[in-house]
This record gives C-alpha cells, structure tokens and sequence, in this order.
C-alpha cells in the first residue's frame, strides 16, 4: 500500500519521511513555429494540423550550440530563484531526456554545473515522453529513503533537434521546453507523491524509434542520406496504444488508492495530442474542466510536458488538491502517478 507523511521503519530506529514538491518552474523559447509557417515547409495546414493533433504553434530553440541544456539551465535557475533554495543544498540533479547535448557527458552534469549547484551529484534518465514521471519516482525514492533531502527533477527536451522539417506526419507535433521541480521531504500528512505505477514493452520499439545514431546503427553517410537520425513514428500503432496504456495505468493507480473521478481535482495526461487527451479523459470520465492542456501553443514536448503543464497552470493548483498524471513515451514505456499538491 502507497504511505503518506511521517512512517517509523519498524526494527530499524529510523523516520521515513514522505516528498513532496516544493518548487516548480519552466522555459520555452522566445521563437513560435506556427502552422502557417509549417504550411510553407511541407505540405499541410493550420487545418489539417489543428484538426488531427489540435495544436496550433510550438516553441523551437534557435541559437549555435544550444542544446537541452541550455533551457534546463534556465528552468533550473528559475526553480532556485523562486524557491531562494540554497544551491549549497541540492544533494541531487535527474534530468529527463532525450534529446542530451552529448552521448555523454550527462546532460545533468552540464544543468548542474551551469547552475553552480557544486555539491550535488547528478544523471540522465532516458524514458522518452515518460522521462519526467520516472525520474519523479527515483527522485521521491530518495527523499522517501533518507538518502538525499533536496532533488531537483528537470526535463529538457530539444525536440526540434531530432525533427524532420520535411516529414509531414511528425514535424507539426513536437516542441522545445524545459521545466523543474524541487523535491523535499515533509512530515505533513496527506502531501506529496503518493504512489506511481510503471509499465514497459519492448515490443514497441519499431513504431516508435529514432532508427540511427546509437550503438546498434551508428552514424553513417547512409543512415543520415535515410534521414534515420530523426523520430521515426508509426501514427496508428502509437495513437493505439498511448490511449489503452495512459487509461489503463491511471485507473490503476486510482484503484490502488481508491480514487473515484469525483476524488481528482486535476489530471495531467502527457501532451501529445490532443485527441489522445480527450479520448484518455473522456474514458476515465473526468471532466473536461479537470484536464490541464496546453498543447495548443507548446506541441509535444515529450518528457517535459507534464511539468511544463503544472507550471503554467499553477495558479489553478492549490495545496490539497489531488492530481494524476499519466504519460506514454517509446518502448513503449508509461505510467501513471498519484500527488497531493503541496504548495
């Protein structure tokens, strides 16, 4: 059974302590990519565009050498400034990506140093559009263990990077964004993280895959000539299964927490389309009026969509109020997650 709060670890003498969210704050780019621009680079429409993924302009990062953590860095700067943490403190960076500046270093070494957070230790995790929700679970795993008492969790996703412009099904979608959470242990009862639930298949990976540019494909004159160092999507497959799997893992979650829709104040759904989200809402039975988007003029930011939604609708949240979030991403990888907000 998920805890809240304060929990004495029978036999061992210690205090378990609950996380929750202390801070939030995000990054876009200045520059909006709209339709109509679209429309002048391959061959679509605002209407086309509007009716099949119900977004209208998405932010892109333009610049020489910027890359994903340049917006982490800002996000994270932000999150110090409007909680005045003291970096001194940070025990703890996870950035969630799939677009890092490098094969390596970790893309959360580069945030952490640009941020002069010097006494944290800091990692990458790779969970596609599920990136944030993952690393909010090892994150809250920390905090809940003793182990590390201020984490900071950024998603930092430079999606134009690996975005075909001459590729009509997916180049409309994606978006660049950055956005972080500070985590902290409380003592309140009934605030935090309270439960998640994870799921993976392998078997999805050749609906949803960037062909080229790992181990298996290095990069080559041919697998750049076959544009495979760009997302590769199987519309259908995906649309399929992002439904099915963002539904089934938020009922669960609520099942395990015995959570009726009428018990939900706010569901987050990872952005990705916005006839996902209706559809993954409307089978749940929540009301629309209870579903954060913002798809509309961000696109699909992968793993930094969800916490880029809760910033920019952070002046609807309230401390009490009970959230789930649910994401889908390649893999397939998806879950789902139950927080108390506890700001």
């Amino acid at each position: 059974m998920p805890y809240l709060g304060h929990i004495c670890l029978t036999g061992q003498g210690k205090d378990m302590y609950n996380a929750k969210i202390t801070g939030i704050a995000s990054y876009v780019p200045d520059y909006k990519l709209t339709n109509d621009e679209l429309s002048q680079m391959v061959d679509t429409n605002d209407e086309w565009i509007t009716t099949r993924v119900g977004i209208k302009e998405r932010r892109i990062l333009k610049g020489e050498g910027l890359g994903s953590s340049y917006m982490g860095k800002i996000a994270v700067d932000r999150l110090m400034e409007s909680t005045g943490a003291n970096r001194d403190e940070i025990d703890l960076v996870i950035c969630a990506t799939s677009n890092p500046d490098y094969r390596f270093p970790s893309t959360a070494s580069i945030i952490a140093h640009k941020c002069e957070l010097n006494h944290c230790y800091a990692y990458d995790i790779q969970a596609a559009c599920a990136g944030f929700i993952v690393a909010l679970q090892a994150a809250t795993a920390y905090v809940r263990s003793g182990m590390y008492k201020k984490v900071v969790v950024v998603a930092a996703e430079m999606m134009s990077s690996m975005t075909n412009y001459e590729d009509r099904t997916t180049c409309p979608l994606f978006g660049d964004a950055a956005a972080a959470i500070l985590l902290e242990p409380t003592e309140e009862p009934n605030v935090g993280v309270i439960d998640g639930v994870f799921h993976v298949d392998g078997e999805g990976l050749p609906h949803l895959v960037m062909k080229a540019g790992g181990s298996a494909y290095p990069a080559s004159h041919a697998t750049i000539d076959a544009h495979e160092h760009f997302v590769y999507q199987e519309g259908r497959a995906v649309y399929k299964h992002a439904v099915t799997d963002m539904l089934t893992s938020s009922l669960e979650v609520m099942a395990r927490n015995r959570l009726t829709v009428d018990d939900i104040d706010w569901f987050v759904p990872h952005q990705a389309n916005l006839r996902i989200i209706e559809a993954v809402g409307g089978r749940i039975g929540i009301a629309p009026e209870k579903v954060l988007v913002n798809i509309q003029y961000r696109g699909n930011t992968s793993a930094a969509s969800i916490p880029l939604c809760l910033d920019e609708n952070k002046d609807k949240l309230k401390k009490g109020d009970k959230i789930v979030l649910t994401a889908f991403g390649a893999g397939f990888t998806w879950g789902a997650m139950y927080l108390i907000w506890g700001i």
